[in-house]
């Protein structure tokens, strides 16, 4: 073997040029092209995909409107100790500030970013700003304090400064129900404000109970694929892909029709005299309808995956399991479904994660009881404009997506899944 590659080492192409480079070179020019061919599917992930999660996680964090728009009170803020109110020049540079930024009309981002963290701080801001400049002269600080009571207020110098920072971890906090008060201690909000860690919750329990779902109606339907002859297994096929000709919509608005109260299961089960007229049940705009309607939207994508594993599985096994004397039963239970494990893997991976983030379904039909944490993204991304807010919980939603595959890959594992 030694003597066959020295010979070829001392091989030379036509043009005198050792076979060794002519192969190194090859093999660039091959990797090149494969660059090339898969650059353009790079560039699309990279622009519709990896920057704009970026962009949204870095709001989450960001913090540039206190720190831009009153550059001279946050200068002036440095060496403040905070246990008594500040100085002359801190209001003096507060007069500068809310004067400039009623001027250049952008006063308003400030208020907004405050009253995010205290109520009432717009109207202070605000008013303060419109009242400010028409000061000619100093002392500032008792004309300011008289313009509103919040400017004698140590607490609310306390938070100008926390939220001076270019960054600030106010918004991750907030979404976690917890918040800083005014010690600059972390503690938890009142019960009644506390929605986003039992909403994530209930976003993890109901998609983990739709994968299950999914599970066991894919199970049958991938085998009946994989087993049934090809003109019935192809008919099969056409209807498991049937939803994917149809719109989101439309397929979310039938599942309307069909379980409110004087909709037509109802109707059927009162037809049936299963239940009478006034037993109707509620099935939609709570978590049932979401459930129902988006286990019927996501099954596709756990039987294809089952599909394609059992399809690859002898039927031989089975009929070698049975020969040496075990129930059918018994062999589909301890032959059969092992085979399929990466099968059920990766298709609950697949559903597990799409439906942690569905949105439109659980909007339609989910009521008040059935949304989930993407829901109440968009709701601070197209209604209270709290885009960082928005951002901190969509950054949680894709550290739990990460955490979960990381707990998928290691309890079963890629790998485990091609062996399998």
């Amino acid at each position: 073997m030694a003597n066959t590659y020295s010979k070829v080492g001392e091989m030379t192409t036509n043009d005198g040029v050792p076979l060794k480079v002519s192969l190194r070179r090859s093999q660039r020019k091959l990797k090149l092209w494969a660059f090339l061919l898969v650059a353009p599917l790079l560039v699309f992930i990279l622009v519709s995909f990896i920057i704009p999660v970026v962009n949204m996680t870095m709001r989450g964090i960001e913090n540039p409107q206190v720190a831009n728009i009153m550059p001279n009170v946050v200068a002036a803020l440095e060496n403040w100790e905070g246990t008594e109110l500040p100085d002359e020049t801190v209001y003096a540079a507060l007069v500068t500030d809310l004067t400039m930024g009623r001027k250049n009309k952008n006063i308003g981002k400030v208020a907004t970013r405050l009253n995010y963290e205290r109520s009432g701080m717009r109207r202070v801001i605000t008013g303060s700003a419109r009242k400010a400049a028409k000061l000619k002269e100093g002392p500032y600080k008792t004309q300011m304090i008289e313009i509103n009571k919040a400017w004698g207020d140590v607490a609310v110098w306390s938070l100008i400064k926390r939220e001076s920072g270019t960054f600030t971890s106010s918004y991750l906090i907030s979404s976690v129900d917890r918040k800083t008060n005014d010690a600059g201690e972390i503690v938890a909000k009142i019960e009644d404000k506390q929605i986003y860690v039992n909403l994530f919750g209930k976003t993890l329990m109901m998609s983990f109970s739709i994968t299950i779902i999914c599970i066991v109606l894919a199970f049958p339907i991938a085998y009946l694929l994989a087993t049934l002859p090809l003109a019935k297994s192809n008919l099969l096929m056409i209807l498991v892909l049937l939803p994917f000709w149809t719109s989101l919509l439309v397929r979310t608005t039938t599942w309307i029709v069909l379980l409110q109260s004087q909709g037509v299961i109802n109707d059927l089960l009162v037809w049936m005299n299963i239940i009478d007229e006034d037993g109707r049940l509620q099935m939609i705009y709570n978590q049932t309808g979401t459930i129902i309607a988006m286990t019927h939207i996501l099954l596709p994508f756990m039987v294809l995956p089952l599909y394609s594993v059992m399809k690859t599985i002898p039927p031989t096994y089975m009929r070698a399991a049975l020969s040496l004397g075990a129930n059918p039963v018994t062999a589909f239970i301890k032959v059969y479904i092992p085979m399929t494990v990466s099968g059920i893997g990766a298709g609950s991976l697949l559903v597990f994660i799409l439906s942690i983030g569905y949105y439109i379904t659980p909007a339609l039909v989910g009521g008040q009881s059935g949304l989930l944490i993407s829901n109440m993204i968009a709701y601070h991304m197209q209604n209270s404009l709290n885009w960082g807010l928005a951002g901190a919980l969509g950054f949680i939603l894709l550290v739990i997506v990460l955490l979960f595959y990381a707990l998928f890959n290691k309890v079963i594992g890629i790998d485990k899944m091609k062996m399998g």
